[in-house]
């Protein structure tokens, strides 16, 4: 497929490939479309760990640059601002939870086997992506003052929730789950669980003497989860 551009007074019209960016009457390349999609993700990246380590308030635009090697003004250029790129970083944190739920191919196991996949799959997540922990942490600090002008999330967590009710009604239908509980329950108690071990590790591991993100304690507290919310679902 192909659109024309305008090439101003003396220019004429020329057509160019549908998959090309065009940038004040610049034709940009796919190769170069491809580097800035590479670049909005590395500088996303880098400045999910400065929010995160800093916070919102604390976080500047500058330290963000200095660490990916651009500018202030590049950064501006892909978001706008400081705010935008929080709510771009925030929004890229909370899709990438909700991509791992959506890979999990659970038709065909059995409802208990598929519920504890799915909170195991959740501890993985959670303790491989701990800056993500920290920026929802952030922002309840800020009472939701800016996940509030993300409405699309609300959108994304739709299929999580569709995951677990479907895999509610299969083991309500065997005879299996009991059947007080909802999708919400099961995802409040997997959460908590999940972010319990990376919100809390500090003063846990203070006061118990015990490291949760230690590696020879993952698979422990990776089969807990599963058993907790088994165990929980199939009690009479």
């Amino acid at each position: 497929m192909y659109q024309t551009v305008h090439y101003g007074n003396t220019g004429g019209d020329r057509p160019v490939p549908a998959t090309t960016l065009v940038v004040m009457n610049a034709v940009v390349p796919p190769v170069r479309l491809r580097d800035a999609e590479r670049t909005r993700a590395e500088l996303l990246a880098v400045a999910a760990r400065v929010f995160a380590e800093d916070g919102y308030s604390g976080a500047r635009v500058d330290d963000i640059a200095e660490q990916t090697r651009t500018t202030k003004r590049m950064i501006y250029y892909y978001f706008g601002g400081k705010e935008q790129l929080y709510l771009a970083v925030l929004e890229n944190a909370y899709l990438g939870i909700r991509k791992a739920e959506q890979s999990l191919r659970v038709d065909d196991l059995d409802p208990i086997v598929a519920v504890r996949r799915l909170a195991e799959l959740t501890y993985d997540h959670h303790v491989s992506h701990p800056e993500f922990i920290r920026l929802v942490s952030i922002e309840n600090i800020h009472q939701g003052e800016f996940i509030k002008r993300l409405g699309s999330l609300r959108t994304t967590a739709t299929p999580a929730l569709g995951v677990l009710d479907e895999l509610l009604d299969r083991g309500r239908a065997a005879g299996e789950f009991r059947d007080d509980v909802d999708a919400l329950d099961v995802h409040l108690v997997i959460s908590s669980y999940c972010v319990f071990q990376v919100a809390n590790r500090h003063t846990f591991g203070f006061l118990f003497g015990r490291d949760l993100s230690a590696p020879e304690h993952r698979d422990h507290l990776r089969s807990m989860i599963g058993d907790v919310v088994a165990g929980w679902l199939t009690a009479r």
